[in-house]
């Protein structure tokens, strides 16, 4: 008779299972491309739906035939650049040399801080020309618009984004993009891998079954002071082991997925783009419109521009999501996304 073996429940690799210091998640890592853009972008959760595309992959047996996919929607919003933050390489990480911030901040920017007055653009740009030689990375300074989205939300969210090239195209691209919006196009195209970084939804205070899947124990006999529980906690000398799966918080942790294909970038932006016509504007929002009748439930309408990413991402709806050039990315290349049909009703209808 073999040996049985069951593995441990619940994995060691996010612990210690505690709330994210905040709503919106920090990105640790920005992934260096030889072009001088954003590393990175951000939009809000709106929902889920399915779409029927027409498999690209050739090692699946459904290859060239649809098959039925669920996909996530953001709202992506023009993001406005606010400012500018240059760094410095020291033994202890990177520190912060100067910032450059524009001149007329946005109203609703006032809800989240009062910016130094020493630290606006015509004071701070011949400084940065004397810093020059020391700056080692340069980050973009963001805010994103909510008032564009269909949200209903004021106040926005200013956190950093990481430029690529060598740091002097970086440079010349933030000075360049100081108080311009970038929309969502400029950064992805439809087929491109991403990484989406939130915090996922909060489930507060759990037991072990929920948090960790422990067994429950049988429930009439022999079990006296409770059958979601586990059995024992383990030795008690020299402690218990911090791997015992004890009840505590659930869910609101920050975390990330890999590789997340985006199937389509649309637009609901109704003003025209480039030369385009009154008629193309209205054609091109009634194919490009993903909102269902009566409006995403939680949410509302999607107002602005909005990324389809395949399959399900963190967060709760209304959530910021954070997206960004992918740290593993896939080095097998598929053709652009066909989409044949996307729902907006709910699934298998």
């Amino acid at each position: 008779m073999t040996k049985g073996h069951k593995p441990r429940r619940g994995s060691m690799g996010v612990y210690p299972r505690k709330r994210a210091r905040s709503i919106v998640a920090r990105v640790r890592n920005w992934v260096k491309v030889d072009e001088p853009k954003l590393l990175g972008f951000a939009g809000y959760k709106v929902g889920m739906l399915h779409v029927i595309r027409i498999e690209d992959n050739p090692n699946s047996p459904w290859y060239g035939q649809e098959i039925a996919k669920a996909a996530t929607v953001v709202e992506t919003p023009p993001l406005l650049v606010v400012g500018l933050r240059a760094y410095k390489s020291t033994v202890y990480g990177l520190k912060s040399l100067t910032e450059v911030w524009i001149d007329d901040l946005p109203k609703d920017l006032r809800r989240v801080f009062t910016v130094p007055k020493n630290k606006v653009m015509k004071n701070q740009l011949k400084k940065l020309e004397k810093l020059k030689p020391e700056i080692s990375e340069v980050r973009a300074i963001v805010a994103m618009q909510p008032r564009l989205a269909g949200i209903h939300k004021k106040k926005p969210e200013v956190f950093e984004i990481g430029i690529g090239g060598s740091v002097e195209d970086a440079l010349n691209y933030a000075i360049s993009k100081l108080g311009k919006t970038i929309t969502i196009d400029e950064i992805f195209k439809e087929g491109d891998y991403i990484d989406v970084i939130a915090v996922t939804k909060g489930k507060g205070y759990q037991g072990p079954v929920k948090r960790f899947g422990v067994k429950i124990l049988p429930r009439w006999h022999k079990h006296r002071k409770g059958h979601r529980r586990i059995g024992t906690v383990g030795p008690q000398k020299p402690s218990i082991m911090f791997r015992t799966p004890w009840a505590g918080q659930t869910g609101f942790h920050q975390r990330t997925e890999y590789n997340k294909r985006i199937l389509k970038i649309g637009n609901l932006m109704p003003e025209p783009q480039g030369n385009e016509k009154k008629e193309d504007v209205e054609k091109r929002i009634e194919r490009d419109n993903i909102n269902p009748p009566g409006g995403w439930p939680h949410y509302g309408l999607v107002k602005s521009m909005y990324v389809l990413i395949e399959g399900s991402i963190p967060g709760a709806i209304k959530r910021l999501i954070k997206l960004r050039f992918p740290v593993r990315p896939i080095e097998a290349k598929r053709e652009e996304p066909q989409l044949i049909y996307v729902s907006t009703r709910e699934w298998g209808v």
